[in-house]
């Protein structure tokens, strides 16, 4: 598969590889890159056979926040580009997770610099694997910024708020080790096996009946604001028409067989 300007995107089984490709930028955003990521994340969602994504970056970076550089020289390039923002205004932001939550489970792969809003696009994956000497950070304030790609709602629900608000108002670099303390990053593995570990587990998640993976990620996400009570209720309406399909069916008989299950979205 190809992707856009900027973005390169392949398959690797049931999983979808979008790697953000402008190396000698250490991948920072720019128009070609956002319109290439909100089109993967799209399609992921309509491809039935798609049921992960892994999101990594080129040469070494994951993506060092957005082209500063392009914005004060008046703008990215490409008109097609800019007809797409145009067409449709919220489009950087679904890009980016902002304003769109796909469907399948999206594995975040990082290597060296994820800053900025490769730190903000990182909370909007779901599992976060980096290798060891990978930097996080948001460095808005440094800048006279703001973090506008949903840190200051999303992080401190992410991370202790303490940990969230020195992130924040520090703007100062944190290690893959601190990352991983205090939960931004779930794994930390030797530079350079991010992607292998990243794919693994997406493997993992592609071995299970993908009706259900999709059902608990929703059910994750939409109870986690609510009450206890409301929240159990929430996850029954989820959870039992997950119990009627063939893939439910076809799990405990290939449990009961002893042998791989094989699922259909049915």
């Amino acid at each position: 598969m190809g992707g856009t300007e900027h973005l390169s995107v392949r398959r690797e089984g049931a999983t979808l590889i979008l790697t953000l490709d402008r190396p000698e930028a250490r991948n920072a955003l720019s128009l070609p890159m956002l319109v290439g990521l909100y089109d993967g994340w799209v399609a992921a969602d309509e491809d039935d056979a798609v049921r992960s994504v892994v999101l990594t970056g080129a040469g070494g970076a994951f993506c060092a926040g957005m082209d500063l550089k392009a914005l004060a020289g008046g703008g990215m390039v490409g008109e097609e580009y800019r007809d797409r923002l145009k067409a449709d205004p919220d489009l950087h932001w679904k890009a980016m997770l902002r304003h769109h939550r796909p469907r399948k489970p999206v594995v975040a792969a990082v290597e060296g610099a994820c800053v900025a809003g490769g730190t903000e696009i990182l909370q909007g994956t779901d599992i976060r694997v980096a290798g060891e000497s990978a930097t996080f950070g948001l460095f808005e304030v440094k800048r006279g910024l703001f973090p506008i790609g949903g840190s200051t709602v999303r992080l401190q629900r992410q991370i202790p708020r303490t940990h969230a608000l020195e992130m924040l108002l520090t703007g100062r670099p944190y290690t893959a080790a601190e990352a991983a303390a205090v939960g931004l990053i779930g794994h930390v593995v030797p530079d350079g096996t991010a992607l292998e570990r990243a794919l693994a587990i997406a493997e993992r998640i592609n071995a299970c009946g993908p009706l259900a993976v999709e059902a608990v990620k929703a059910s994750v996400y939409e109870t986690a604001d609510l009450t206890e009570a409301d929240g159990l209720a929430a996850e029954l309406r989820r959870g039992w028409p997950v119990f009627d399909t063939a893939d439910a069916k076809e799990g405990a008989r290939a449990f009961a067989e002893k042998r791989p299950p094989v699922y259909r979205r049915a």
